[in-house]
């Protein structure tokens, strides 16, 4: 319906074969891992990169069921899926988990 009313839509994600599947009218596929489709929680410089590079794909998708894919990695790694949600080290786990929260508690703070 909002195609229809010249409204154009646009979906990022990271899951191809099943949004390819769907037959969506414009499509940014990054191949980061399923839910994270413009980058880690942590790095909204990389979201804001993903999002400006969609947005700007976006207007060059003339054709219905266009599929751009835009070359981003995950953490700075191509092996993501190597590692990804890894338990190996649970002791590292712990440790960059305590680390991201402090990191997220820090911006809460008023400057």
């Amino acid at each position: 319906m909002l195609e229809a009313a010249g409204i154009p839509t646009l979906i990022i994600g990271s899951a191809r074969d099943i949004i390819e599947e769907l037959g969506v009218p414009r499509f940014v596929f990054t191949d980061l891992p399923l839910g994270n489709p413009v980058g880690p929680a942590d790095d909204p410089r990389q979201q804001r990169r993903i999002l400006r590079a969609a947005l700007e794909a976006a207007v060059a998708m003339t054709m219905p069921r266009t599929t751009v894919e835009l070359p981003v990695v995950w953490h700075g790694s191509a092996d993501w899926r190597d590692t990804f949600m890894s338990t190996s080290d649970a002791d590292a786990l712990r440790r960059e988990g305590q680390q991201r929260r402090a990191r997220q508690a820090a911006r809460r703070q008023p400057s």
